[in-house]
């Protein structure tokens, strides 16, 4: 239905106002009595679909990736999709309105998307009053630095936003591989991301004996554009600093045997969808190889169909999410990937 009825009519839009208007469609749904129908039609309830990871019960294995709802505007009403969890963000201490538009893209023909946003956001103390009502579904904060900060002031934007979110949020998501925000992907070194996530890692300590409360769960974003030498570094940087997994993988700045017009393609800015399938597999299969499954891994990148997520798994995943697909395929991708890890499971 939404691939015959709703997509063509969203993709008359340009994608950032189309963005918008999905938006304000589900909330207005959602207001209006609808959300007992999207429950009916996208939820799928078996207790063979929970998982227990990084400390956390999850009620399915498939999320909604960041990006999606940075502001957390909506993480209860896209729980009734059938998502197991919600990434909001990307936060940063400051509100800033991200790069100037347009600058966000669909290339039709690789089903594929290319952002470079610039981590839009209203700020982490906006969304964190928005976070105080009640959650019906897990939510992970996805952090970030703002433009204007340089990086070596950068850890302390991320402990700005740690802090703000520690009692709103069940996880959370580092985010140092956009390749948005210019330096950024700097901080994926092994030096200044150790330092990062040692001192992340202190503060959640620190946070948790004061409130007399676990640990939160930190997750590090990589991107999916590292060399096996920096995947390595990155396994010995999860392991030294006793984070909790990786989320692989962010958005890619490679456009490699793509099949759309040089106008698009040719745009600035982080790759996602189908293109990105199996290279996020790739760097999946390689981490939990490598470290002998030592941690935990949250898979995404093109997943457009119920076997994409199976492969993500079976390379080594805990979890899965979705986004682009999300946009191409429509809320019955969620229930249909639930489906067939039922079958397969």
């Amino acid at each position: 239905m939404y691939k015959i009825l709703v997509r063509p009519w969203l993709f008359l839009l340009n994608a950032e106002k189309a963005h918008y208007f999905t938006f304000s469609l589900v909330r207005v749904l959602s207001n209006i009595g609808f959300s007992g129908l999207f429950r009916f039609l996208y939820v799928v309830k078996d207790k063979r679909l929970e998982r227990e990871v990084f400390g956390l019960k999850f009620d399915n294995p498939v999320g909604l990736a960041a990006g999606f709802d940075k502001n957390a505007q909506l993480f209860n009403e896209f729980s009734n999709f059938g998502f197991g969890f919600v990434e909001i963000g990307t936060l940063t201490p400051k509100p800033q309105e991200g790069n100037p538009k347009p600058r966000l893209f669909r290339l039709k023909s690789d089903e594929a998307v290319i952002n470079r946003m610039g981590f839009n956001n209203s700020g982490v103390f906006d969304a964190v009053e928005r976070l105080k009502k009640e959650h019906r579904v897990l939510i992970g904060g996805n952090i970030g630095k703002n433009k204007v900060t340089p990086n070596d002031k950068a850890i302390k934007d991320y402990l700005i936003c740690f802090d703000a979110l520690f009692d709103h949020v069940d996880y959370f998501a580092v985010n140092v591989s956009s390749p948005n925000t210019p330096g950024l992907r700097e901080l994926q070194d092994k030096e200044p991301l150790t330092a990062l996530l040692t001192e992340l890692k202190k503060e959640n300590e620190k946070y948790a004996l004061k409130k007399e409360v676990k640990e939160k769960p930190i997750l590090l974003k990589i991107a999916p554009d590292l060399t096996d030498s920096q995947l390595m570094d990155i396994i010995w940087i999860v392991e030294t600093t006793g984070i909790n997994g990786v989320i692989a993988t962010n958005t890619t700045i490679s456009r490699d045997n793509l099949k759309s017009d040089l106008v698009h393609t040719e745009e600035k800015g982080g790759l996602s969808g189908k293109p990105l399938t199996n290279r996020s597999t790739e760097v999946i299969r390689f981490l939990s190889e490598k470290s002998g499954k030592a941690f935990p891994i949250i898979g995404v990148g093109g997943i457009h169909s119920p076997k994409d997520a199976l492969d993500k798994l079976e390379a080594g995943a805990d979890l899965v999410q979705l986004y682009t697909g999300f946009i191409y395929e429509g809320p019955s991708l969620v229930k249909n990937i639930n489906k067939a890890i039922l079958k397969r499971y």
